[in-house]
């Protein structure tokens, strides 16, 4: 998963655009970039680690230009070192910077026809640099010294008909303008922004509502899936449905886990939807448990506050903060490496031992994914003297790999892949365990207005809303998913190696 943001302004946009990333942060922990542009000048900087990190104040002041896009990452399948931060960029035709958050399902295809028919270099293994290669090829087709909005729809159609899976995308023609689209399924979002100045218009993409919100955008509208916005340098807003027929999917572990409360996406407010999460989790506990012992509802901070404060109101139980967080250690779900996962747990969460000691807790948790950071949190509830240990997640059991940008772990990583929801209890340590069923997660994260009749719920079900992933392709993704694999390509070498034909 990662962050993007772009902007057409009327004035430099590279504190906005820094300010964009940092509030998009949660998206993205191992790298940053951003590139603008000046008089046919492409300004760029990006490195590994934090916004605050990549950038100091000499890099700022080199960020020149009223146009320029930003993108945060972790690290995703095969994508992991510092030759792989975006954006990338490629000189021909005309300068294109290209910044995505997704994954293509077929992304090793599209390279063996870009390197050996197309003659294009990849020096990297990312699907990025894969698709900014297509954009490029497309538009190479034009031949013209300056490309029109027109042009650069027919390239994104083409575009379309060759790339599969869940992206969305910034971009930035030198010279020309900025350039977003969204897949065809509408899985990764992407929202539109605006704000007027005595100079003319401003416009703004991002990842999440929240980052125009921070910067004074007004929220013009989601991109739909299938379309392509393109704003020239001038601020002119030009857009198009370039695939006739789209069948909207968003992923819904964006409202489950990774959005910000305070983002909006497709019309549905995060924060209303992990409420409702909370609602029907604690009716559940309710049918099963009616005659439960539960004395107090922690949550496990942060995404699992607003479900456990629901669930805590519903049942009538005590809510209370349990758990002190340091804030300056990253997400362990997006952590490389299990002893790295297990590390950060530790060092991450401390427990509150009064709000423990000789009680029945109600643990409760956005999602149960490897199952390590549940595991040790339970022990530390435990150590911290709880007489019971009750374990809820709002979301259903996370059983499949995520192929559409979310780096879940092989499915043999999985603590639930291949095990019943008593096995899993077993394995973390509860003393009981319950999930959120799957059909109230979709009614939680729908409602009249959201305009959203499906979600992607792959990670959950296995049915994957492309209809292009193979259990081939499955077998693929673990073997470049999994710890080891990881841990082999880090390695202790730093040579370069650069991909050819």
């Amino acid at each position: 998963m990662c962050g993007i943001a772009g902007i057409v302004g009327t004035s430099p946009v590279n504190q906005r655009l820094y300010d964009a990333l940092t509030v998009l942060q949660h998206r993205g922990q191992d790298a940053a970039g951003i590139v603008t542009a000046v008089d046919g000048l492409v300004c760029m900087r990006k490195g590994q680690g934090l916004v605050r990190d990549v950038f100091n104040q000499q890099d700022m002041l080199e960020l020149r230009g009223h146009v320029g896009i930003g993108h945060v990452r972790y690290p995703t399948a095969g994508c992991d070192s510092a030759s792989e931060a975006q954006p990338f960029y490629v000189n021909a035709p005309y300068g294109i910077v290209l910044g995505h958050n997704g994954n293509l399902t077929n992304a090793a295809e599209l390279a063996d026809v870009l390197i050996r028919e197309e003659r294009r270099h990849l020096n990297t293994s990312s699907d990025s640099e894969v698709l900014l290669n297509v954009l490029a090829s497309e538009l190479q087709r034009v031949g013209t010294a300056r490309i029109t909005a027109a042009d650069v729809f027919a390239a994104v159609t083409a575009l379309y008909r060759r790339c599969r899976g869940g992206y969305a995308v910034v971009a930035m023609v030198i010279g020309h303008g900025i350039l977003g689209f969204r897949d065809p399924n509408g899985i990764r979002p992407l929202v539109l922004g605006r704000r007027d100045t005595a100079k003319g218009p401003e416009y703004m993409l991002a990842s999440e509502s929240v980052a125009l919100d921070m910067l004074g955008f007004g929220s013009v509208r989601d991109i739909a899936p299938g379309e392509a916005v393109f704003i020239d340098e001038q601020g002119r807003l030009n857009s198009q449905q370039c695939v006739a027929t789209t069948h909207h999917a968003p992923c819904i572990f964006e409202y489950v886990y990774f959005a910000r409360p305070d983002s909006i996406i497709d019309n549905v407010s995060v924060q209303r939807a992990r409420m409702r999460m909370g609602d029907r989790l604690a009716e559940k506990i309710r049918r099963e448990r009616p005659d439960h012992d539960i004395e107090v509802v922690i949550p496990i901070p942060d995404t699992s506050r607003t479900a456990a404060l629901q669930v805590a109101q519903h049942l009538g139980i005590k809510y209370r903060e349990g758990f002190i967080k340091n804030r300056y250690i990253g997400r362990t779900f997006i952590m490389p490496g299990q002893e790295q996962r297990k590390k950060s747990v530790r060092s991450k969460l401390n427990a509150i031992d009064l709000e423990f000691r000789n009680k029945n807790v109600l643990l409760v948790d956005d999602s149960i994914v490897r199952g390590t950071t549940s595991a040790q949190i339970i022990e530390v509830a435990r150590e911290a003297g709880a007489r019971k240990v009750y374990f809820a997640s709002a979301a259903p059991p996370v059983r499949y790999p995520n192929v559409y940008g979310i780096d879940m772990p092989a499915a043999d990583e999985l603590v639930a892949a291949g095990r019943t929801e008593e096995e899993v209890r077993q394995a973390i340590g509860a003393d009981w365990l319950v999930y959120q069923d799957l059909t109230d997660l979709i009614q939680a994260c729908r409602h009249d207005d959201a305009r959203v009749n499906e979600f992607d719920t792959s990670c959950f079900s296995g049915q994957y809303v492309t209809g292009d992933v193979t259990p081939e392709y499955l077998d693929r993704l673990q073997q470049n998913r999994s710890d080891a694999a990881k841990a082999s390509r880090r390695g202790p070498s730093t040579l370069k190696v650069v991909r050819g034909v």
